[in-house]
This record gives C-alpha cells, structure tokens and sequence, in this order.
C-alpha cells in the first residue's frame, strides 16, 4: 500500500509508497495507502500504464475502484480493465475513453484506503507507518528520522535524517534493523562496521 503499497523484504508491508517518494501529508498517510503511480497514457482509448507500488500487482486483478490523489483532491475511479506489460499495469477507468481524458493524471498516485490493504504478516509494517520514526541506536543515541524508503534489489535501504541534515542510509535486514514500534514511532538499529564512515 512505497505513502501507497510498497512492500520490502523485511520489516515493510504489502502495502505503502512508491518506493524513493513517500506521501506528504501524515494523515494522508495513515488513512490511504498507495498502490501505485501512473507514468503515462497507453493507446487512445482512455487506458494508463502504472508503476506498481504493491509486491504483487496480480492484486489489481481484484481490484474494483481506486482514488485518484490530483494533489486537491481524491477521485474514485472505477476499474474496468487489467493487463499486464512487462513492470507495469495496465488499467482502464470506466468514463475515460480517449487519451485527452486520462493524460492530464500522469505522475498521479493511485491510492486505496487502508482498511482495503493486504493483511500484514509478522514482521511487517507499511512503508506510511515507518516514515518519520524517530530512529535510535542500540546503545541509545538518536541517529535521527527515518524519510525515505529505497529498494535496491538485494535488500531494501532506510533514508535516515540526521539532526544536522545528513543522510544515513541503513539497510533493511536483521542484523541492523533490531525492533520497529509503530504505536511509539520509534526503530531501534545496530550500526554495523564502516556505516557511518565517511
């Protein structure tokens, strides 16, 4: 649901923010989660390729509507048509039948509302519920707010930033990441050797 419904590895959900772009607002975060982003028009017929922010994008086969996030406001668009073309989806919106209805959303999140995600498994939390935790190491020091979520192919990296406006970047796995406390905002980690050399 990468702010939307990105999924990472460990410690991150089936459903929040394309990854690299988490949502702005924190209770548009907490109430809607994003399940991906459309980066252009497909044919003439009203159709939109979009970047899936969901581990499993066969989900928009079920799928029956989703709000469109103009950045004024969230537009309920019903789904009429699902395909798939390499890394994307293909959808089609009922109303929208020519390229001049549906261009104008390029670069617009597709959202759903939580209450809609994919159950979590253990050990998992939405990207929306990570971002902005207050990110502490294990010998109590506070490193500084975790801001971005990157997915890098081996394992999936923390944007930490520091007080003083420098960014950290902590990758997702066990032996760094200790314990994440969505209800206290707060993530615990181990520094590994080398992390913060310059």
């Amino acid at each position: 649901m990468w702010g939307g419904e990105v999924s990472l590895p460990f410690l991150v959900s089936a459903y929040g923010n394309r990854i690299c772009s988490m949502m702005k607002e924190r209770e548009k975060m907490e109430q809607f989660l994003r399940v991906g982003v459309i980066s252009s028009t497909h044919g003439v017929r009203g159709e939109v390729k979009v970047f899936p922010t969901t581990d499993d994008p066969e989900r928009f086969k079920v799928l029956k509507k989703v709000l469109l996030d103009t950045g004024k406001e969230h537009r309920e668009l019903e789904i009429t048509g699902v395909k798939f073309f390499k890394n994307q989806v293909i959808l089609k919106f009922k109303g929208y039948d020519n390229i001049n209805d549906i261009e104008i959303y390029k670069g617009m999140d597709l959202l759903i509302p939580r209450e809609d995600a994919v159950p979590l498994e253990e050990n998992e939390n939405y990207i929306a519920d990570l971002i902005d935790m207050t990110v502490v190491t294990d010998d109590g020091k506070t490193l500084g707010i975790l801001v971005d979520v990157l997915q890098t192919g081996a394992n999936d990296v923390y944007v930490v930033e520091t007080p003083g406006k420098k960014e950290i970047l902590l990758p997702a796995i066990r032996d760094c990441i200790l314990d994440v406390n969505v209800e206290e905002k707060n993530m615990r980690v181990h520094i590994l050797e080398g992390l913060l050399d310059e």
